[in-house]
C-alpha cells in the first residue's frame, strides 16, 4: 500500500497556517465601514481581476440554497421520527441512539438521499459556478453534500476536507478504502415505501405510509470482508482519509504554494464558528503573508475580519444567494 504521508498534505498544513493565525492576531475585530451595495461592488471586481480565487465553503453556502437540516423540508421527509423519538433535526438526529441497525439505516438512508442525491432548491451553487468557471479557482470545503459536484465544478479543483455523504468505509481499520453508496441509497429508500416523482426523485406515497426500518438483510456491508460500515465523515479519529482524499490535499497544497505571492482572492462563504480553523483562520493567516492577497467573507451571521487585514478585506453580511446574484447582475 503507498504511504499518502509521503505526500504534501494540504489539510494539515493550511491548519497549521490557522494556529499561527489564532496567536498573531489581536481579538479586534471588524465588519467594515463600507456600505453593503459598495461592498459588493468591491467584491465583483476582486472576483473579476484576481489572478487565482480559493473558494472556503461551510455549511452557511448549503443554508443558503435550501438545503436546510430543519423547518418544513426535515419535517416533510423525517415526520415519523418526530413524533416516535422526539428528533428536532437532521443533524442530531445523525448522532441519536437508535434501538436496532434497521432503524439506523433507515434513518441514514434518508439522511444521505435529501441531501446528496437531490439538487437543492435554490440555485446558488451553479450562480456561484457561473461567477467562477472561466477563473483560476479552487474550493475548500467542510460540506460532506456534493453539491459542488453536482452544480458541474470540476472535481478536480475539490476538496472535501470531512468526507461525503456519497461514500461508507468499513469499520475494520485495516481496509484503506472507501465505498460508493448510491446503489444502497436508492434500494433502501424503495423498502421504506418511498416513490419516485415525474423527475425521478424520491417523495412520500399519497398516503404518507412509509417505513421506520428496512430489512435486515438490506443492511450495508463491507464488500471485502463482510464488515460493518460507517459513513466517511470526519465525526472522530476513525474517519478514513483514503487515496483520493490524500491526492486533492496534495492538489490543494500545490495550488496554494504555486499563488502564495500572487494577487488571490481568498472568498470565504458561509463559514461558522464550529470549525474556523479549517478555512477562516487560515484564510487570515495566508492574507496577512501575501500582501497581493485578499480576504472576502459573505455570511448571514458570522461576518467579519481581523483588525490586522482590515485593508485587503471585503466583509458582506447577508444571504450568499442573494449577494451571489447581486454580484451576476
Amino acid at each position: 500500500m503507498k504511504n499518502y504521508y509521503d505526500k504534501k498534505d494540504g489539510y494539515r498544513e493550511t491548519i497549521q497556517k490557522g494556529l499561527i493565525g489564532v496567536r498573531c492576531f489581536s481579538k479586534s475585530v471588524s465588519v467594515g465601514k463600507a456600505t453593503g451595495e459598495e461592498q459588493i461592488e468591491i467584491l465583483r471586481n476582486e472576483i473579476q481581476n484576481a489572478e487565482a480565487i480559493v473558494v472556503g465553503a461551510g455549511a452557511g453556502l448549503s443554508t443558503s440554497a435550501g438545503l436546510t437540516y430543519n423547518g418544513d423540508r426535515f419535517e416533510q421527509y423525517f415526520f415519523d421520527f418526530i413524533e416516535k423519538y422526539g428528533i428536532n433535526d437532521m443533524y442530531s438526529g445523525g448522532f441519536y441512539p437508535f434501538p436496532d441497525n434497521e432503524t439506523k439505516w433507515a434513518w441514514w438512508a434518508r439522511h444521505i438521499y435529501f441531501n446528496r442525491y437531490v439538487d437543492p432548491p435554490k440555485p446558488v451553487y451553479t450562480k456561484l459556478l457561473s461567477l467562477l468557471k472561466n477563473k483560476n479557482y479552487f474550493v475548500i470545503t467542510t460540506n460532506v453534500d456534493h453539491q459542488f459536484q453536482r452544480a458541474g465544478f470540476d472535481k478536480k479543483r475539490l476538496f472535501y476536507t470531512q468526507g461525503d455523504y456519497g461514500l461508507f468505509q468499513s469499520v475494520n481499520p485495516e481496509i484503506k478504502k472507501t465505498y460508493d453508496n448510491e446503489q444502497w441509497v436508492m434500494r433502501a429508500m424503495e423498502v421504506q415505501g418511498f416513490v419516485k416523482d415525474i423527475n425521478g426523485v424520491f417523495t412520500l406515497p399519497d398516503n404518507r405510509r412509509i417505513s421506520m426500518r428496512i430489512p435486515t438483510n438490506f443492511i450495508p456491508k463491507c464488500p471485502d470482508d463482510n464488515s460493518d460500515v460507517t459513513t466517511n465523515l470526519r465525526a472522530d479519529d476513525s474517519f478514513l482519509e483514503d487515496e483520493g482524499w490524500h491526492k486533492v490535499s496534495e492538489t490543494y497544497y500545490k495550488f496554494l504554494q504555486t499563488h502564495k505571492d500572487k494577487y488571490t482572492l481568498f472568498l470565504e462563504l458561509g463559514v461558522g464558528a464550529n470549525t474556523p480553523i479549517i478555512i477562516k483562520y487560515p484564510f487570515w493567516q495566508m492574507t496577512m503573508e501575501n500582501e497581493k492577497a485578499v480576504y472576502a467573507c459573505v455570511n448571514y451571521g458570522e461576518a467579519y475580519y481581523p483588525k490586522e487585514i482590515e485593508d485587503r478585506c471585503v466583509c458582506i453580511y447577508g444571504d450568499i444567494g442573494d449577494v451571489l446574484e447581486k454580484i451576476m447582475k
